[in-house]
């Protein structure tokens, strides 16, 4: 077996991990020499044997072939294609596991993507049946006319005569067709379990079919209504779970029957249909024309829906009147941008987005939340159990800003900084443990000391901005804070005199309402001049240097102990004011008019450079 000691590996190893979280496809992320390993079939805790299926250019594909320390939510897969297959990735974690790690992935969207703090994504809602829920299926065709599945890492076909997620329906057309449809290489089956209808695509000529192929659409239902569906068209694969995110939808736009509601990307108009009896009027927006043609046959007897084929980001520009709520249901690629703007300038009191992809949702919101809307409330759905995919139906509500700024500092010169744009603002000083932490570098360490600055006054804010700094000095890999004692601050002007060093801050700005955060780091190069003993021990005295970064105060004048500085000024002091501008515009809030942010910025800095 391959050990963690050994620099080359191939195809066939095997690799000793111990797993760490989830990775990006619904497999468990391990390391091995540093690079990234992504093991399907485990689960984060378990220490196991893994072997290597694809090496890529940036990561280790591999499977679980021995577990040596289990996790408890470890059970038996019941099918026997499982891991082959591919399409499943979680039938070896128990249901309430994968419940809760879908819940975990919603959140770390959104704070790594979308920027939110804390959002309030509620308990997954889980599937009515864990098993044969689909009603839509893609085969691919290999030797003999076999149907099955291609694994997404190995390029494998896997012949599948019965998939346990498909509905029955699903399951009686492929065993009527499973070695007999060599004329094509891609198969689509629908099949509607309450109306037994169902869908073939494309047309098979071959004698040999047993059954009628290349219908046009087909009949399905959900919430007991019947909806027809044109081989093209998007419809939901869970009917059970799409009948209880109508409920949700309907239950989170709170319709009095009054109310005009945009439906927007509507498909084959399942919310505008099943929403319509509790709104005055419905305006459903789709640009597929088979999509429409299906959803005006399936509004026939409904007569409160107005369709409108086109692009929602374009219908969106030339509506005239505002509609009191909107349903978004983009496809997984989410909103266009031009769709987002044109809603912000509607600016509809009530926004609900459904959404299957967590980071594009966690991006879209980000721009929503942008302009004035917060989240109040996101509830996945479990559309899709076994697999690592999620549902989310998200709870938008208009938000009045607060302007209200809190400074998460005490230092005197961020003070006089922040108050040089003019902004009204309250002092905080955070209570947080400053201590590095091993093998961090100077901009993660500021980072996530500004971050944590900001979070802990955020915490006992109600609404606004909290902006949190913190600022170190790094010369030659070496951390420089504030000086413990004078002796501390001598001893660091010592070491800094005559050198050539960085001066890194973290910025971190939170707008309480939203949760949303922007952070960064930014460094600036300092040359400090050759500084006499007695210059230190004078400087030392005065105490000036005890509350400044590295030690000593770059805008002392009696010190001035910087030769030259390439980047930005405020930055060396301590707030960097031009990222803080731009933080602040990126959040709504606007500073002074008397001047452009160019010419401030300008006039008080340049070449600051931002940190990854």
């Amino acid at each position: 077996m391959t050990t963690a000691t050994n620099t080359q590996i191939n195809r066939g190893d095997k690799l000793a991990l111990t797993l760490s979280a989830w990775g990006r496809l619904g497999e468990a992320l391990a390391y091995w020499n540093d690079r990234e390993v992504f093991v399907s079939g485990g689960i984060p805790g378990e220490e196991v044997v893994a072997e290597i299926v694809a090496i890529r250019r940036k990561y280790i594909a591999a499977k679980v072939v021995e577990v040596i320390k289990p996790s408890s939510d470890r059970i038996d897969a019941p099918c026997q294609y499982y891991g082959a297959c591919s399409g499943c990735q979680w039938q070896h974690v128990s249901y309430e596991a994968q419940l809760s790690a879908k819940q975990d992935r919603v959140i770390d969207s959104l704070f790594r993507v979308g920027g939110f703090i804390n959002p309030n994504v509620l308990p997954v809602l889980p599937a009515p049946d864990q098993f044969g829920y689909r009603n839509h299926a893609r085969f691919t065709i290999k030797e003999e006319g076999s149907l099955g599945f291609v694994n997404r890492e190995t390029h494998r076909f896997v012949k599948i005569d019965s998939c346990m997620l498909m509905q029955p329906g699903i399951n009686k057309l492929l065993g009527d067709l499973q070695g007999r449809c060599g004329e094509t290489t891609q198969l689509s089956i629908r099949a509607g379990e309450d109306t037994g209808d169902y869908l073939v695509q494309p047309t098979l000529k071959s004698t040999n079919i047993p059954i009628d192929t290349g219908q046009k659409h087909y009949r399905d239902s959900i919430h007991g209504v019947e909806f027809r569906v044109a081989s093209p068209s998007f419809f939901q694969v869970n009917n059970k779970q799409a009948s209880n995110m109508a409920l949700v939808v309907k239950d989170a736009l709170n319709l009095k029957g009054t109310e005009v509601l945009l439906d927007a990307y509507a498909g084959v108009g399942t919310f505008a249909i099943l929403l319509a009896p509790y709104a005055n009027r419905v305006i459903a927006i789709e640009e597929s024309s088979a999509a429409v043609a299906d959803a005006r046959v399936n509004a026939e007897n409904i007569h409160n829906i107005e369709f409108i084929l086109g692009k929602t980001e374009e219908v969106l520009g030339d509506l005239n009147s505002v509609p009191d709520a909107v349903v978004l249901d983009p496809p997984r690629a989410g909103c266009q941008s031009a769709a987002i703007d044109s809603l912000l300038k509607l600016y509809p009191q009530n926004v609900v987005y459904v959404s299957c992809d967590p980071d594009t949702l966690a991006r879209d919101l980000k721009m929503l939340c942008s302009g004035s809307y917060s989240i109040d409330s996101i509830q996945p759905v479990d559309m899709f159990p076994q697999t690592q995919h999620v549902e989310n139906i998200v709870i938008l509500k208009r938000t009045p800003k607060s302007s209200d700024i809190v400074l998460a500092s005490s230092s005197p010169r961020r003070r006089d900084l922040l108050q040089s744009l003019e902004l009204h603002f309250n002092i905080k000083s955070p209570d947080i443990d400053e201590t590095p932490m091993e093998q961090e570098s100077a901009a993660d360490m500021v980072k996530r000391l500004s971050f944590q600055k900001a979070l802990a006054v955020a915490e006992g804010v109600g609404s606004g901005y909290v902006i949190g700094a913190d600022s170190t000095v790094e010369l030659e890999g070496r951390s420089y804070g504030k000086p413990i004692d004078s002796q501390d601050a001598i001893r660091m002007l010592k070491e800094l005199s005559g050198t050539d060093h960085r001066v890194v801050t973290g910025l971190t700005v939170i707008e309480v309402d939203t949760g949303r955060y922007i952070t960064n780091a930014l460094q600036t190069s300092v040359s400090m001049r050759v500084l006499s003993d007695d210059e230190i021990r004078h400087s030392v005295d005065t105490g000036t240097p005890m509350d400044k970064a590295g030690a000593y105060a770059v805008q002392d004048p009696d010190l001035n102990p910087a030769e030259e500085i390439k980047g930005c000024y405020t930055n060396v002091i301590g707030l960097p004011l031009c990222a803080l501008i731009d933080a602040l515009d990126e959040l709504g809030v606007s500073f002074r008019t008397d001047i452009t942010r160019e010419d401030f910025c300008d006039s008080i800095c340049s070449n600051s450079q931002v940190l990854p």
